[in-house]
């Protein structure tokens, strides 16, 4: 993510990484960058937080995310690519969201970086959810 990124981002939420602005990323000969997570992105006009979380789980399903819900306005979503998985948590509320890393598997997470591939798979993620209706 360069700065430029995280530029066009900004008005629609906050992105939280460690050294997200550090030009290079991580290690790993560039295939690493720090771990994104997104906080307060607003969701686009009024709705219940049953809709909401109908909201969360049609734009993470129809990325191929499995969407389990853990309880009121916690939804978590697990991305399955060839060997690879993604475990994150989306708390929401009725007027924003997070996506949160939990865990994952061969994606070469040392703590503060992971392979590149998890931060596209999250901020589409997160687009998605913001653009798709709550109805």
């Amino acid at each position: 993510m360069n700065r430029r990124h995280l530029i066009r981002l900004g008005g629609i939420g906050t992105m939280l990484g460690v050294g997200a602005c550090a030009a290079g990323g991580g290690g790993g000969g560039g295939r690493n960058a720090p771990v994104q997570n997104y906080e307060g992105v607003p969701f686009i006009g009024g709705a219940s937080m049953a809709a909401r979380g109908n909201q969360i789980r049609r734009a993470g399903t129809g990325l191929g995310w499995v969407m389990e819900d853990r309880g009121p306005g916690l939804i978590r979503g697990t991305l399955n690519v060839r060997t690879h998985q993604a475990v994150v948590d989306i708390p929401y509320n009725n007027s924003v969201f997070g996506i949160r890393y939990v865990s994952s598997q061969n994606l070469d997470y040392d703590g503060t970086t992971i392979h590149r591939n998890y931060n596209g798979w999250v901020e589409r993620l997160q687009r998605t959810i913001a653009a798709t209706g709550p109805g």
